[in-house]
This record gives C-alpha cells, sequence and structure tokens, in this order.
C-alpha cells in the first residue's frame, strides 16, 4: 500500500531527507535533501544538493538520490517507488522523477522561484504525460523553509560584511 504524506514512515523518510539537507549545507551547498524509497517506506537511496562539489549543474538532491536508486534496482525505471524531498522539485527534477515512472513525490518547503510541482509550474498535471505521479507537499514544511532561511539569511549577511 502507498505511503500517506502523514504516514510515520513518511516522516521518517523527510528527516533522513532533512539529514542529507543539513549535509549540503556544511558544504556550502544549497540544503536540499531527498531520499528514494520502496511504497512501504523501507528506505533504498538518498542524495544531497551537490552541484558546487561535483561541477554538475545536474547534481540536485533529487537526481543523485534517483541515480542511486536506478543503480540499486538495475534499471532507470523507478515504478512503484516514492521520492521525499526537502523542497518542491524544479522542473529538472520533477520530469526526470516522471520520466523514471516514479509513484509519489512527496515535498517539504514550497520554491517560489522554481517549484514545478505547483508553485510556479505544475508539470505532473499536463495531460499529454503518459505518467502521472501523486504528488503532495507540505511534508514537515516548517523545518525544510527554516533550513533553507537560515542557510541563504546566512549567505546574505557574509555577503555583506565581505565588502
Amino acid at each position: 500500500m502507498p505511503l500517506e504524506i502523514d504516514s510515520e514512515a513518511t516522516a521518517r523518510l523527510m528527516a533522513m531527507a532533512l539529514d542529507e539537507a543539513r549535509l549540503a549545507a556544511g558544504q556550502g551547498e544549497v540544503p536540499a535533501g531527498a531520499v528514494v524509497a520502496e511504497a512501504d517506506g523501507t528506505f533504498l537511496a538518498s542524495g544531497r544538493n551537490q552541484v558546487i562539489a561535483l561541477s554538475d549543474p545536474t547534481a540536485h538532491a533529487e537526481i543523485l538520490a534517483m541515480r542511486k536508486a536506478a543503480g540499486i534496482k538495475g534499471n532507470y525505471r523507478l515504478g512503484g517507488l516514492i521520492l521525499v524531498s526537502t523542497i518542491e522539485p524544479c522542473p529538472m527534477c520533477l520530469m526526470a522523477a516522471i520520466h523514471a515512472r516514479l509513484d509519489r513525490i512527496f515535498y517539504g518547503a514550497p520554491e517560489p522561484k522554481w517549484g514545478a510541482a505547483g508553485s510556479r509550474l505544475c508539470l505532473h498535471g499536463m495531460p499529454w504525460l503518459n505518467h502521472r505521479p501523486v504528488v503532495a507537499g507540505g511534508l514537515m514544511a516548517e523545518d525544510c523553509a527554516a533550513l533553507i532561511q537560515a542557510f541563504f539569511r546566512e549567505r546574505r549577511g557574509k555577503n555583506q560584511t565581505d565588502g
């Protein structure tokens, strides 16, 4: 049975994604984390933003978690799996998740500039798609938003004193 957004397992997965996001922040990356899991909530793979560390503009948390999961499964199709992300996926990440055939996508904080799951775009609802995952936002949204806000608040403070 698929996870519900308020399930204990989904909250546990988001806590894992938040841990990944904190690791990203500690490395100077935008604090985003993601986890891919089986439909019953069994952990499969995780990722965190590493665009700077890897010099790769596609190294978003969701993409890296899906790459690891695909490697574990031995298939680029990830049907039956779920993605949990600390932030609303951008267009690249959401389309990759749709292409991978993920069943469900849960995210924490909305992304007002790049969000593709309702904030700016609603890509998963396009009628021409042959796969439409269930997408739900707001899972531990306050914790996810606080982490991102603190990161950018600190970054702005450093920029103001640097000169």
